[in-house]
């Protein structure tokens, strides 16, 4: 299945919409419950991106959207703006076949480029395959928090990955960026 990684577009909204919803719907990586409505995607899909962090999508060679991933605020105060939480989701004829890999490294780069710091996974349902994408991507077991989500009738655990990004924590990073604003 050849594919290309390139930047989300808003007409990608409606597609990115429906891999989200299969996932709230089936999955465990979301703990949200209720799919979003296509309007509150366009929402999301805009505050991401307005706000200067990579929003990116897997496509075909015919342009159908295979997997998104995207980088946002771990948390919004300010001596948390140089770390990033990523997101990765794909769908699901685009699982297992190294696509959610390679967003996550075009994630990294763009995000190191930008000049954050550390990027942390939060991964619900402690889910096996992203924690395995995650730890080939460099990525370290940071913690488990054990029942922290109750969803398909079970509670679910949720691991959290770090990684560092460019130089990390060796020098302090330079006042004025990441581009992404920091918020109180």
């Amino acid at each position: 299945m050849p594919y290309a990684i390139r930047t989300a577009e808003a007409g990608d909204v409606p597609a990115i919409a429906g891999i989200y919803r299969e996932s709230v719907l089936h999955g465990v990586a979301s703990y949200e419950i209720e799919p979003p409505t296509l309007a509150e995607m366009h929402d999301r899909f805009s505050a991401i991106s307005s706000a200067g962090y990579p929003y990116i999508a897997a496509v075909d060679r015919g342009g159908i959207v295979l997997g998104y991933a995207y980088a946002s605020a771990f948390r919004t105060r300010p001596a948390y703006r140089w770390l990033v939480e990523d997101s990765i989701y794909l769908a699901p004829e685009a699982r297992g076949r190294g696509i959610g890999g390679a967003l996550l490294s075009e994630l990294i780069t763009r995000c190191t480029v930008l000049g954050f710091r550390q990027m942390v996974a939060v991964i619900g349902g402690a889910h096996p395959a992203s924690v395995a994408v995650h730890r080939a991507a460099g990525f370290e077991h940071g913690g488990l928090m054990k029942a922290t989500g109750f969803k398909h009738g079970r509670w679910l655990d949720t691991v959290i990955m770090q990684r560092a990004l460019g130089e990390g924590a060796s020098t302090d990073p330079v006042p004025d960026v990441p581009l992404a604003p920091a918020k109180s």
